[in-house]
C-alpha cells in the first residue's frame, strides 16, 4: 500500500523535470532560503565577535542555545506535522525563526541572555521546520520524481554551502552584524511564505490523543521498517565519528602537520564539491541494489579521517575530501526518498524527525567527545577508530536484508 519498487518506479518515471513544476519551485525555493538561514547564523554571530559585539562565552552559550533549541523541536514537530497541515507547521517554525533574528540583534546590542533566548526559538524554528519540509516534498512530488527533487534540494543546499560565506563576508564589508542578521530573518520569511500548500487534508472530528502516545506510534512504525533502523544507526555512526573528525581533528592537521589553514579551507571545499557531484550524479543515476549503493557511498567518509591519519601530501587530503563529499549525497537522495516513499503518509513526518534527531542531533556529543578522547588515547588512535567506523557501520547495516534496496517489499502488513 504504501511502498512499491524502486526498480518499477524509476522506468514509470515522466519524463517532465520536476524543475519545471511551478510547485516544486516554490517549496525549493522556500527549503534553500531556510538552508542559507540555517548555515548563516553562526557564521555571522562569529563576525560579531571579530567585531567585537559579540564575545567568545556569548558566542557559545548562543550557539549551545541554538542546538538546544533545535532538539527540542524536531520530535515536537514530527507530531504536529502528523497531526496539522504541514504547510502550516512549515510557515508557523519559518515565522518564529524570522522573528527571532532582528531579537538576537537586539540582544547583542543590550543582553547576551536575551540574544540567547532569541537563538533558541531560532534553533526550534530550524528544527521545527526540517521534518515538516520532509514531508511536505513528499505531497507536492509524485513518488517517481521524488529522488530528482531530493537532488535538487541538496544540491541548492551545497551550492549555498560554497558561495555564501563570500557573499556574507561581501555584504559584511557594507552592512553590520544587525543588518545581516536581519537578512537572516527575510530569508526565514520566505522560507514561511513561499512554500505551496500540500494535497494532505487531517482528518477532522478524530479524537487527538496524546503527544508522548503519537510520537510512540511514530517510534513503532520506524520499527516496521528493518532498513531504515540499520541506515539510520549506520548514518548517526558515520556522523559523530568522521564529521567530528573533519569539525575537531582537521583544523589542528592543517596548523600542525601543513602549517597553514590552507588544508582546511581545501579540504572543506573539496568537500562541497564533492558533494555537488554526488547530487549531480544520484539526480539520474537508479542502481538496482539501491540501499546497497548508498550505504557504500557512506562508507566513503571514512576515507576523510584516514587521510588525517597519514601523512601524506594535501593534495591526497582533499582527494580524500571529494570522495566523501560525493559519497554523502550517494547516501543522503536515496535515503531521504526511501523514507518518503516506504513510511506511511501519516507517520511520516514522525519518522522524518527520529532521523534527524539522532543522526544530526548527536552530532554535538561526538564533536564534545572527541577532544576528550584525543587527550586520553592520542590523535592517531582516534582517528583510526573514526575511520573504522565509518567503514564497518555501514557494512555491518548492509547485512540486515531489506536493506538492499531500501524497501520492505510490496506488502506493508505487520
Amino acid at each position: 500500500m504504501f511502498s512499491s519498487s524502486p526498480s518499477d518506479t524509476s522506468e514509470a518515471a515522466p519524463r517532465r523535470a520536476v524543475l519545471r513544476e511551478v510547485a516544486f519551485l516554490r517549496l525549493w525555493s522556500g527549503t534553500t532560503a531556510s538552508g542559507l538561514a540555517t548555515w548563516a547564523l553562526p557564521f555571522v554571530l562569529g563576525l560579531a565577535v571579530l567585531d567585537r559585539s559579540l564575545s567568545a562565552a556569548g558566542l557559545g552559550l548562543g550557539l549551545a542555545a541554538r542546538t538546544v533549541g533545535f532538539l527540542a523541536a524536531v520530535p515536537v514537530s514530527g507530531v504536529l506535522a502528523d497531526r496539522y497541515s504541514r504547510r502550516k507547521v512549515v510557515f508557523w517554525s519559518g515565522l518564529a525563526a524570522a522573528v527571532a533574528a532582528p531579537v538576537i540583534a537586539l540582544g547583542l546590542r543590550w543582553s547576551v541572555p536575551l540574544m540567547a533566548v532569541a537563538a533558541a526559538v531560532a534553533g526550534a524554528g530550524q528544527g521545527a521546520c526540517r521534518p515538516a519540509f520532509q514531508a511536505l516534498t513528499a505531497e507536492v512530488v509524485d513518488e517517481p520524481r521524488r529522488q530528482q527533487a531530493n537532488a535538487a534540494i541538496t544540491l541548492a543546499v551545497r551550492i549555498t554551502t560554497l558561495v555564501a560565506p563570500a557573499v556574507t563576508a561581501l555584504l559584511a564589508t557594507v552592512l553590520d552584524t544587525h543588518a545581516l542578521l536581519l537578512g537572516i530573518g527575510l530569508l526565514w520569511l520566505v522560507a514561511a511564505l513561499l512554500p505551496p500548500a500540500g494535497t494532505r487534508t487531517t482528518e477532522t472530528g478524530q479524537a487527538r490523543v496524546a503527544f508522548f502516545t503519537e510520537f510512540a506510534d511514530g517510534v513503532r512504525e520506524a520499527r516496521r521498517h528493518p532498513w531504515f533502523l540499520a541506515g539510520l544507526g549506520a548514518l548517526t555512526a558515520v556522523i559523530a565519528t568522521g564529521y567530528s573528525a573533519t569539525g575537531v581533528v582537521l583544523p589542528l592537521v592543517s596548523r600542525d602537520r601543513y602549517g597553514s589553514e590552507a588544508v582546511l579551507a581545501g579540504a572543506t571545499t573539496a568537500y562541497v564539491v564533492g558533494a555537488l557531484t554526488g547530487a549531480l550524479i544520484v539526480a539520474r543515476w537508479r542502481p538496482r541494489a539501491q540501499g546497497w549503493a548508498a550505504l557504500a557511498g557512506l562508507a566513503t567518509y571514512g576515507f576523510a579521517p584516514l587521510s588525517l591519519l597519514l601523512p601524506v601530501h594535501p593534495v591526497v587530503v582533499m582527494a580524500a575530501y571529494v570522495v566523501a563529499g560525493v559519497g554523502i549525497e550517494l547516501f543522503n537522495v536515496p535515503w531521504f526518498t526511501a523514507i518518503q516513499r516506504e513510511v506511511e503518509p501519516g507517520k511520516l513526518a514522525r519518522v522524518s524527525s527520529l532521523d534527524f534527531l539522532l543522526s544530526y542531533g548527536l552530532a554535538p556529543l561526538g564533536l564534545a567527545l572527541i577532544a576528550p578522547a584525543i587527550d586520553t588515547f592520542g590523535t592517531a588512535a582516534v582517528l583510526g577508530a573514526c575511520a573504522v567506523v565509518c567503514f564497518l557501520a555501514p557494512a555491518a547495516a548492509a547485512i540486515v536484508p531489506s536493506v538492499r534496496a531500501f524497501s520492505r517489499g510490496p506488502t506493508t502488513d505487520g
